[in-house]
């Protein structure tokens, strides 16, 4: 009989829905409860798979579209960024009450240069010129990098989880791959297209180039993973070839040579040169373009190579700071970053708020036919003079910290790992992440979820492999299952 009442239950709770449904359609013009199962399902999933809400985030992320004009005055990518705050707030609720987490993964050297980062961004939040603004950035750097970093790392604890997220975000990067491309072969494959043929997916080609930048450099150590099966090394092989296609497509200079510095710190690493004269190497670098600087200015100044659709000539348009708009805006921004700098070098502006008050700060022989006079087209242009303006002296330097520790600890664990598959997939995140800051040089993305949840999950890689697997003979022995992981 309790069988009976229960199927009768199913059928009348599934007869009232669909009756509200036809009453909300046909009187009130509104499609709300359709909506209504989805909304169930991903509650479902965060209270009883929650490892499923970080698998859909990663697949998502590529696919969300960014909402600007809300009537709440924030700007939203979705569906992720709501995925990622619900996350954040059930952590921090679970935190509380259970009052633990793995300590491994707490006291982590990346984990306490984000600690560091969090709270600088935190003072810096306090002393910011706009507050309300400033409190949105610190809101939105906590729901990326708990969910992707810390929630990533324990999740990553089960090696298999690290292969789905990576492949999970390249399902969705394909599926907007292929719809550029057919949008981009309708308008007839031109340069000024590519700058906006992504849309709505990415807002321009630079962090488009940045996120496929990330994934080939992912994907191709795939291709030396030991023991695939033929049907599936066809189809890393294939993807593979889609992001090489997609790089080129894209048209963005600065992703190009992100993969250039990725190829030679990759040479370097092969060749087991140590981590402090690669790090000696580049300070030199720094310290040799900063004193001939002049120089250097000089002879770019001399190249008058404009963006083309030529790829030689696009190449060339790189180093042309006398007539290419693009380049000489770059140039605009970092200009009025370090003038906002030097007014307040030790706090800056706060978190968030370069495109707020750079206008001012602009001079007239920079602007260029893309400059606004009232300075609300993007950012700073650049991770770490963003991060000069924004945060002062100590912020910058600690984007610089993140890196180098970073990078430190992946080609540290990359030599001391003992099985093929944990050094690929730390070797794989290390260069990403090399490959990020190299591009962020040029541009920054960290405020957004289509870049600060490859970036963080690409840390949380490392520091899984360095705390869980770098031992291992083989990483896919665990007898944890994914909920489980995340539930210790």
């Amino acid at each position: 009989m309790s069988q009976k009442i229960k199927i009768a239950s199913l059928y009348l709770i599934a007869t009232l829905f669909v009756a509200l449904g036809l009453f909300l359609v046909l009187k009130k013009d509104t499609y709300i409860m359709f909506a209504l199962p989805i909304l169930i399902g991903i509650l479902l999933l965060y209270v009883f798979s929650l490892d499923k809400v970080l698998f859909l985030i990663a697949f998502l992320t590529p696919l969300s579209i960014n909402i600007e004009s809300l009537d709440i005055g924030l700007a939203l990518s979705l569906p992720v960024e709501p995925l990622l705050f619900g996350v954040l707030f059930l952590f921090i609720a679970k935190l509380l009450y259970e009052k633990k987490f793995d300590l491994k993964i707490a006291l982590h050297p990346i984990s306490i240069v984000i600690y560091l980062t969090l709270f600088w961004i935190l003072i810096t939040t306090i002393t910011s010129e706009l507050p309300i603004v400033s409190i949105k950035y610190l809101l939105c750097r906590l729901w990326f990098v708990i969910p992707s970093y810390f929630l990533c790392a324990l999740l990553f604890k089960d090696a298999k989880n690290i292969n789905k997220f990576v492949w999970l975000y390249i399902g969705g990067l394909i599926i907007v791959i292929i719809y550029t491309t057919i949008n981009h072969a309708i308008n007839g494959f031109t340069g000024n297209t590519a700058h906006w043929v992504m849309t709505p997916f990415y807002n321009d080609h630079t962090a488009y180039g940045a996120a496929i930048a990330i994934y080939l450099t992912l994907c191709a150590t795939y291709l030396f993973f030991p023991n695939l099966k033929k049907s599936r090394k066809i189809l890393i092989i294939i993807s593979f070839l889609i992001l090489v296609m997609a790089m080129i497509l894209s048209s963005c200079r600065a992703a190009w040579l992100s993969i250039i510095a990725v190829i030679g710190v990759l040479i370097c690493i092969l060749l087991r040169i140590k981590f402090k004269y690669l790090l000696t190497t580049a300070v030199i670098i720094v310290g040799l373009i900063f004193t001939f600087r002049h120089q250097i200015i000089d002879i770019m100044e001399r190249n008058e190579q404009d963006s083309s659709s030529n790829l030689l000539e696009h190449v060339q348009s790189i180093t042309n700071i006398s007539t290419d708009a693009s380049n000489l805006e770059r140039i605009n921004r970092w200009s009025s970053a370090l003038r906002l700098f030097k007014e307040r070098p030790f706090f800056g502006w706060g978190p968030g708020t370069y495109q707020f008050v750079y206008a001012p700060y602009q001079l007239s022989t920079n602007k260029t036919i893309i400059s606004t006079n009232y300075g609300d087209a993007g950012n700073a242009h650049s991770e770490y003079i963003g991060a000069l303006a924004e945060m002062g002296v100590i912020g910058s330097l600690l984007v610089i910290v993140l890196v180098v520790v970073s990078v430190y600890k992946g080609i540290k664990t990359y030599r001391k790992a003992i099985n093929k598959e944990s050094k690929l997939l730390v070797l794989g995140a290390t260069l990403a992440i090399i490959s990020y800051f190299t591009h962020g040089i040029l541009n920054n993305f960290l405020d957004t979820d289509k870049l600060a949840v490859p970036i963080w999950s690409c840390l949380a890689i490392i520091t899984a492999i360095d705390i869980y697997h770098a031992d291992k003979t083989n990483i896919y022995d665990s007898t944890d299952s994914d909920q489980q992981v995340l539930n210790q």
